[in-house]
């Protein structure tokens, strides 16, 4: 099985999407705030770094900080997505969010970032597969596929058979999420993922360069990004 390809609907040229999102956590490890993991996982070769953060900051510290990673990010030629918070996202100037169960709808998202903003959503099962393929979806964010030790889900692991029976049931790319080490990113390609997102594999990593470069590596280059 060949790995999703970039057609969801709401699709847009200069909209690129990369294979190796870097999700930013405050609350799992206290060594680096958002903007220093940010930096290193760009540094490593990310090509998405999500802003997440669980409450730990207020909204006003959480806008700065959003801005300084999308200023970092577009240095890079990388993109910045906003995980949850839409309003966050809009108040940065921020053109890209991630929401999943109970935050703002796809569909409202997308009215207030505006055509070109890259909006990723959560999937577990073939229900909400089906509610995010009717909207704008750029990308959908599938797991956890072997479960994780970084984030409490309570959603049983899909594993790989659970990861390709629903990349088969849509065109909208598919990224990974769960477990996902470097070892194992051939497989979850192989399973129909365009590509992976990690969280505790870089954020908990003794050196998180290193480590989002071996994610990287591990990696065929995105579209329009040199190998």
């Amino acid at each position: 099985m060949q790995p999703s390809s970039i057609s969801g609907q709401g699709s847009a040229a200069g909209r690129r999407l990369g294979r190796l999102h870097v999700l930013t956590d405050v609350s799992l490890q206290q060594r680096y705030g958002h903007l220093e993991l940010a930096q290193l996982a760009l540094e490593g070769g990310a090509e998405v770094v999500q802003l997440r953060d669980k409450g730990t900051l207020p909204a006003t510290q959480l806008i700065a900080v959003a801005r300084a990673i999308a200023r970092e990010c577009e240095q890079r030629g990388a993109r910045c997505v906003v995980n949850d918070h839409v309003d966050i996202a809009l108040a940065a100037g921020v053109a890209g969010v991630h929401v999943g169960r109970g935050d703002p709808a796809p569909e409202h998202a997308r009215r207030l970032l505006g055509p070109a903003a890259l909006i990723g959503v959560t999937v577990h099962d073939e229900e909400e597969l089906r509610a995010a393929m009717a909207g704008p979806a750029d990308y959908l964010g599938v797991g956890p596929v072997f479960g994780t030790t970084s984030k409490e889900t309570g959603l049983p692991p899909l594993g790989l058979e659970g990861l390709a029976r629903l990349a088969r049931a849509t065109s909208v790319p598919v990224i990974a999420i769960g477990g996902i080490t470097p070892e194992r990113v051939a497989e979850v390609l192989a399973a129909g993922a365009y590509g992976v997102a990690v969280l505790g594999g870089v954020c908990l990593a003794a050196d998180p360069v290193a480590a989002t470069a071996a994610y990287l590596r591990a990696l065929p280059p995105a579209p329009g990004r040199a190998p």
